[in-house]
């Protein structure tokens, strides 16, 4: 198997993605705590573009960005695949993957940023992203089918941090009154098992991301 490490920020939802995939697989690792105002000559090393987190270095070579990072979990472990096997849909988890993160998370975080004049554009383009997703899952169970896979883990930026974030600072733009099937949905994979044994501790992300922006609020 070889030696693996993460390196992570602890409140950085794309290196939890890393740590869920390599649990669910049944992997050992080491995970390597990294202050992103003091960057570690490791960390930029193995991610001399970005220079971020989360990184995960397999026998000492690195891989970077937490997505790609989870197809290589899945093509180097084989046990409980995270992907589909049919390749249309393992083209649809990735297309939904790459929404979440490009469309979903980014009108998501400046809606709940932005001030004045700029609020009301903000949250229309959060909501017409939700909407979208939300068609794709509607009456629709885990995207792993019976557990936890690729899909399941790249969403949790929207059912697990987004509505920590909102918290954090105080303003809510994804409600369960406005969105009643993205909850519903929501529900059911923050109720797993799984998430529930395994994700974070959400008051404490909410302490820690209030600390984090309460100069901006």
């Amino acid at each position: 198997m070889g030696e693996v490490k993460v390196h992570r920020m602890w409140r950085s939802p794309f290196s939890w993605r890393v740590e869920l995939a390599l649990k669910l697989k049944g992997i050992d690792f080491e995970i390597i705590d990294e202050d992103l105002k003091n960057k570690s000559d490791l960390l930029i090393k193995y991610n001399p573009v970005h220079k971020k987190v989360p990184v995960l270095v397999h026998d000492g070579k690195p891989v970077v960005e937490s997505l790609v990072i989870l197809e290589y979990i899945d093509e180097t472990w084989k046990e409980n695949s995270l992907l589909p096997t049919d390749p249309y849909e393992r083209a649809q988890a990735r297309f939904w993957a790459s929404f979440i993160d490009d469309k979903i998370f980014p009108a998501a975080r400046k809606a709940i940023m932005s001030r004045g004049e700029d609020v009301e554009k903000a949250q229309e383009e959060f909501d017409s992203a939700l909407k979208i997703f939300e068609k794709e899952i509607e009456g629709k169970g885990l995207f792993g089918g019976s557990k936890i896979g690729y899909l399941d883990i790249a969403a949790l930026l929207v059912c697990f941090w987004i509505p920590v974030f909102q918290e954090a600072v105080g303003k809510d733009v994804l409600t369960r009154e406005k969105f009643p099937t993205f909850y519903a949905w929501s529900d059911g994979l923050l109720g797993h098992p799984f998430m529930k044994e395994n994700l974070p501790n959400r008051e404490e992300f909410v302490a820690s991301y209030r600390a984090r922006f309460a100069p901006s609020t």
